[in-house]
């Protein structure tokens, strides 16, 4: 099983966001089941159950880890091919975001073009090392900081654009005939907070962190 995988398939994605195949395939995820044991756990009739596993199967959602002899039937065990999955805007490609329609790179819905961009390439390229038997080369850097204020939060933005150029200017080779181009991305954005509610119980308050 992957601790993630990407669906680009829009029947697969459509599939997977069906109410109960979406339940089926949460259960599956914590751990192998049956549509048995399935069917018990979510209230459905094996028959049921059965069917929306297949369709499951069917997109390369779910995977057979064995087969049980039950009497006069085999009962099949099934799991998720994955912890969890990602769709991918290639499943809806007539509306895939593109960074080059939204240029200003310092919106927020430029930056989700940007994520969408990510998660389709990053995607493609899963897929094609895994028929490739190659891993991909990828670094990914994860973390938060608080800024002080907003001043800070300028001059930081300003020192990293600086050293990511001068990075890049040392390492950039356009002319190597060996070399292989790669996507660099740099990206901030506030942390998601939970609103606190208003003294008078209507509209949540924004905390400091969401205030404009």
């Amino acid at each position: 099983m992957h601790p993630v995988a990407v669906i680009d398939d829009p029947a697969a994605a459509e599939s997977s966001l069906q109410p109960i195949r979406a339940r089926l395939l949460a259960a599956l995820a914590k751990g192998p089941g049956s549509a048995s044991s399935l069917a018990a756990a979510t209230g459905l009739t094996r028959q049921k159950a059965n069917y929306h596993l297949r369709a499951l199967e069917e997109h390369g959602l779910v995977e057979l880890v064995e087969e049980r002899r039950k009497g006069n039937c085999t009962e099949r065990v099934l799991r998720a091919t994955a912890s969890s999955f990602v769709i991918s805007p290639t499943a809806l490609a007539g509306v895939a975001p593109d960074p080059g329609r939204q240029p200003d790179q310092r919106s927020a819905r430029w930056l989700l073009a940007v994520a969408g961009r990510l998660v389709r390439e990053v995607g493609d390229l899963i897929a094609r090392s895994a028929e490739a038997g190659q891993p991909v080369a990828t670094l990914g850097i994860d973390s938060e900081i608080r800024f002080a204020s907003a001043a800070d939060r300028a001059a930081f933005a300003g020192e990293l654009a600086d050293a990511v150029n001068d990075l890049v200017a040392r390492y950039h080779a356009p002319r190597s005939p060996r070399g292989r181009d790669h996507r660099f991305i740099v990206a901030l954005h506030p942390t998601p907070t939970r609103s606190r509610p208003s003294p008078t119980g209507s509209d949540p308050t924004p905390t400091a962190e969401e205030a404009p």
